[in-house]
């Protein structure tokens, strides 16, 4: 019995350092394989991005029309429309008294029929200075043949010729004075004609068709064009936007660009367009000024604040997110992974758009980048990528 138990003694004795010596080697491989850093990656593709200029402004009108009246020194007698009222284009919106002017109308009226009645005097005179014209020159040419045949003195020839000459310039005189009696009608017609589009423009129209805005006129007040206008108008009610762009952003608008609005303390967004892009920028506030035309005047007023985007481009482009590029001396760049090493790699920029960027250059549909660029990888590290919830 004691050999018998020797012998399984001997084998342990030997083959504890053995197992010993094989545990060790195990844990000491173990420890020389390192552990790869988990890194959240991203596959690269396309996605739609939107550029947009974020701007604000007050809203004003397309055109504002002032209306002042076309006479002076009349006072007004009645007003017609207020602030709010919608007017065509030729409707009266005042009166002014007529009585000076019609007055005046009854004056001009008598002085041109005064003057049609020395027409016709001067008339008669020119026919009477022609026929004394006449009747001399035939006695001037009778005396001078009875002269040449020694019937008549010289003396009564010399008479006969004095009175033609006499009688001609009492025809000029007759013609001149029957001209001067035409031009005076011709003047007091004018006056009549002037003073009647007078009595016309006392009534005071618009211009176009409009909302009236503003009322300064007064019943009892004298019509003036000097200071302010009678009334104010928004042509046709058209509103716009005049929204306040930076100058880096100004040069990438233009007209025709859709707009979305909202105003202060609503959520109901309104729709428009770049009407036009003002060439200038004020010098104290570098800024420069869009004109956005409103799709929906109805829902806004004149004076109300806005805040509008301002679409500049759209389309279905390579996307990263924003975390994922990097920036150095020589530009942007981001991490891309491949086969489990990272290599830094230049890119090419484009549109931001709600944690996204476009990628215009530098990069392929499918390839694998770090999310979070340069965060803790360098180039030609080894990592263990794990792709996270936007990989795809």
């Amino acid at each position: 019995m004691r050999s018998l138990l020797f012998v399984p003694a001997l084998l342990a004795t030997f083959a504890g350092p053995a197992l010993a010596a094989s545990e060790a080697g195990s844990e000491t491989a173990t420890a020389a394989a390192p552990t790869l850093p988990a890194i959240s990656v991203s596959t690269v593709a396309k996605r739609p991005l939107r550029d947009r200029v974020i701007v604000s402004g007050l809203v004003g009108a397309v055109e504002e029309v002032r209306v002042a009246p076309l006479i002076e020194g009349q006072p007004i007698e009645t007003l017609l429309v207020d602030v709010g009222d919608t007017v065509k284009a030729g409707q009266v919106l005042a009166t002014l008294s007529k009585s000076t002017l019609e007055l005046q109308r009854s004056q001009f009226t008598a002085s041109l029929a005064s003057a049609r009645a020395t027409i016709a005097q001067a008339e008669a005179q020119m026919l009477e200075a022609r026929a004394s014209a006449d009747e001399a020159q035939r006695v001037n040419e009778r005396t001078a043949a009875l002269v040449k045949n020694g019937a008549a003195s010289q003396a009564a020839a010399d008479q006969a010729s004095s009175n033609a000459i006499a009688a001609t310039a009492r025809l000029t005189v007759a013609t001149q004075s029957l001209e001067a009696a035409r031009a005076q009608v011709e003047l007091v017609q004018a006056q009549l004609a002037n003073l009647e589009l007078s009595l016309e423009r006392s009534e005071v129209k618009a211009p176009v068709d409009g909302i009236i805005t503003q009322r300064n006129a007064v019943i009892g007040a004298i019509a003036s064009g000097a200071g302010q206008p009678m009334f104010t108008m928004i042509r046709d009610g058209a509103l716009e936007l005049n929204a306040d762009v930076s100058e880096v952003d100004l040069t990438r608008l233009a007209p025709g660009q859709k707009v979305s609005m909202v105003a202060v303390g609503t959520t109901k967004p309104l729709t428009g367009t770049v009407r036009l892009v003002e060439p200038t920028i004020d010098a104290t506030t570098r800024l420069g000024r869009a004109r956005i035309s409103i799709d929906q005047p109805d829902l806004i007023r004149e004076g109300m604040f806005l805040d509008a985007e301002i679409l500049v481009a759209e389309r279905d482009t390579i996307a990263v997110p924003v975390t994922a590029v990097g920036s150095g001396p020589d530009g942007s760049a981001v991490m891309r992974v491949s086969g489990g090493t990272v290599s830094r790699l230049p890119v090419e920029t484009g549109i931001r758009d709600r944690g996204w960027i476009e990628v215009v250059s530098g990069l392929a549909e499918g390839d694998t980048i770090v999310t979070k660029a340069g965060a803790f990888v360098r180039d030609g590290d080894k990592i263990n990528p794990v792709p996270t919830a936007d990989a795809n």
